[in-house]
């Protein structure tokens, strides 16, 4: 099970090359099923947590507070300046600028596992990060994109109280008043989060990929810069701040994966263009594979290194 899970990259991969070959083979999970989908996802990382979780980032805030410091900061700007500089198109515009403006990733909790760094923090920024999306995010992407198209601020509240704060507070009060059924479900719900994410990315790039293709090397260029710049500031902000490498590889993961999942839905349910989905899926693609190459790197490094 578990090496299933650590291997969502190469099911990403291979699922997303398969949608541009044949996207009906994926294209049927839409509309709903990606909303009730995400919620899933939401649910099995709240089934992850504890309250007792939330008390040691009060305890010991520094890194957390680092770390969504510039998950809100660092990453929309870089999504703004990376889309403006590629002359993105502009649906594909205001797509790349909404994943930046999204909480960390359920998949960097996995990658930072793999990577020997500092676990516990990683899952404490991908909480806290999460709860402030439902504000954080319709705020920044308003305030990036609104002279490009309208934006639907209160659609992408309402959005993602939805399909995020509800589901994770539901795993919450599962985790503190039914913890044998917690303890079962959570066998199995890593791996179904990563069945849905996987078939989530690869309905969107079948479905955009007349639009993924004419616009390939730009917005391949656009996703991974933003990415890979996201990794690198984020760890050497990090460690310069928090003096510890094991740290700052859970800040610098946390930071450069988002939760594409929820840019997609968000994409597709307050924008009128559907394309303005894609470049969610394009990203969870590559900090998917950005993060596990960096995985692979330091886990075979000492965690002062």
């Amino acid at each position: 099970m578990q090496k299933l899970v650590q291997a969502f990259p190469i099911w990403t991969i291979l699922a997303s090359g398969l949608a541009l070959i044949e996207p009906s083979w994926f294209t049927w999970f839409s509309g709903s099923l990606i909303t009730w989908g995400l919620g899933i996802i939401m649910l099995s990382m709240g089934l992850t947590l504890k309250f007792d979780d939330f008390a040691e980032i009060a305890r010991s805030p520094k890194g957390s507070l680092v770390g969504v410091a510039l998950q809100y900061t660092i990453m929309p700007l870089l999504g703004w300046l990376i889309a403006n500089f590629f002359n993105l198109p502009t649906e594909l515009m205001v797509g790349l600028i909404l994943v930046a403006c999204c909480p960390g990733g359920t998949a960097s909790n996995v990658i930072c596992y793999l990577a020997k760094a500092n676990v516990a923090l990683s899952v404490a920024m991908t909480a806290v990060s999460t709860l402030l999306a439902v504000i954080m995010t319709p705020l920044l992407t308003t305030w990036l994109v609104g002279s490009k198209v309208e934006v639907n601020t209160m659609g992408l509240f309402l959005g993602t109280l939805k399909v995020v704060i509800l589901p994770i507070c539901l795993g919450l009060l599962m985790s503190r008043f039914t913890p044998v059924l917690t303890s079962r479900l959570r066998v199995f719900s890593p791996l179904v989060a990563v069945i849905v994410i996987v078939l989530i990315v690869a309905s969107i790039i079948g479905a955009g990929r007349d639009q993924i293709i004419a616009s390939a090397v730009n917005l391949i260029a656009a996703v991974f810069t933003l990415h890979a710049l996201g990794f690198s500031i984020a760890f050497w902000a990090g460690y310069w701040v928090t003096g510890s490498a094991q740290d700052a590889r859970a800040i610098s993961i946390e930071v450069g994966m988002q939760n594409s999942g929820l840019g997609a839905y968000l994409a597709r349910s307050n924008f009128a263009n559907p394309a303005t989905a894609i470049p969610s899926a394009v990203s969870s693609l590559f900090h998917c594979v950005i993060g596990s190459i960096v995985a692979a790197w330091w886990s075979r490094r000492k965690n002062n290194q």
